[in-house]
């Protein structure tokens, strides 16, 4: 039977993939958003007078900002000596979609995808003129510079699929990789990131699984994917093969307003694997960009059900403005 050998968590967010000098880039777009931020909703102005008393003014300086990306890089580069080092046979990558496979139309709460190839294509000058604010300069981050096409693990795939219907997990099966959106083609950047900075190209046979985390009204709850990934750990050691699995949640922690007091809190709870410490947090606080905690809870709770311990690597909170927006990096391994 099939054994989990190896955990990562991974940040993949856009300020990692351009120099701090580009950073305030999005900070219009902040001003203009309204922001949730330990479970209420807030405007820009709201949160730059919420938050003045924490000394975000020495957080946005060139200076702490390119040693931030640097910690960032260095955790990275961790992470990659690791998956290195271990060298397992297949990956399953827990990530979110952010309407570049589906619509609102059709937007799946859990998604397995069963394909046979996975294909990369670098976004066309025309896609990267349409992508949002700061996206285009991380681009090359997501989704590199040439096409390719991998090797998806479709017997895996639709094993967890058949596995997860008798645990009560009503998933869709994606055999093709949907495209929604016109700015890209290909995967989604919760993916294409893991394939272009952990995997660095030389990508393994993965089986994606997408999990709705930021569009109600069928997002699934903190407890449910938790449940999901110990559900998940039973389907890969039940797989009849012999193969080394790693399983990577991409994604987090949070954004678009950092939250130090949360994410260490979450990150605590992970690496003393306490499932009471790790739901604890109404469902309030997932929203936005913070949601993506929602890849990682099951990669914990499989990794953890598995034996495996986690270890922190660097948690890294990257702010762009006196709101406190920006983004809190994390890297994780389980062994």
């Amino acid at each position: 039977m099939a054994k989990i050998v190896l955990g990562i968590g991974t940040s993949h967010g856009p300020m990692m993939l351009m120099g701090p000098e580009y950073w305030n880039e999005r900070v219009e777009f902040d001003k203009t958003q309204t922001h949730s931020y330990q479970g209420a909703s807030h405007s820009f102005g709201e949160l730059v007078k919420l938050r003045r008393d924490e000394g975000l003014a020495e957080q946005i300086t060139l200076d702490v900002q390119n040693e931030r990306l640097q910690a960032c890089h260095r955790a990275v580069d961790r992470l990659v000596e690791t998956f290195n080092r271990v060298q397992p046979d297949v990956a399953i990558i827990v990530g979110n979609d952010q309407m570049e496979a589906f619509t609102k139309e059709n937007m799946p709460c859990l998604a397995v995808y069963s394909g046979e190839e996975i294909v990369n294509i670098p976004a066309s000058p025309e896609q990267l003129a349409k992508m949002p604010p700061g996206i285009p300069k991380a681009a090359p981050g997501y989704w590199g510079s040439e096409r390719a096409q991998w090797s998806g693990q479709a017997d895996l795939g639709r094993h967890i699929i058949a596995r997860m219907m008798i645990d009560g997990f009503d998933v869709t099966e994606l055999s093709t990789m949907p495209q929604s959106c016109d700015w890209m083609s290909g995967v989604p950047h919760a993916f294409g990131y893991v394939y272009q900075k952990i995997m660095q190209k030389n990508v393994i046979p993965n089986v994606p699984v997408f999990v709705n985390t930021f569009y109600p009204p069928n997002t699934p709850t903190a407890q449910r994917v938790y449940e999901f990934g110990l559900a998940l750990r039973r389907a890969i050691e039940s797989w009849e093969s012999d193969s080394r699995v790693a399983i990577i949640a991409s994604g987090g922690l949070s954004h678009f307003v950092v939250d130090e007091r949360f994410d260490r809190a979450i990150l605590e709870a992970m690496k003393n694997n306490s499932r009471e410490d790790l739901l604890q947090w109404p469902e309030t606080f997932y929203q936005s960009g913070t949601s993506e905690v929602k890849n990682w809870i099951p990669v914990a709770a499989a990794a953890g059900d598995a034996g495996l311990t986690m270890s922190l690597i660097d948690y890294v909170p990257c702010y762009r403005s006196l709101a406190g927006t920006g983004n809190a990096m994390a890297f994780t391994i389980w062994e």
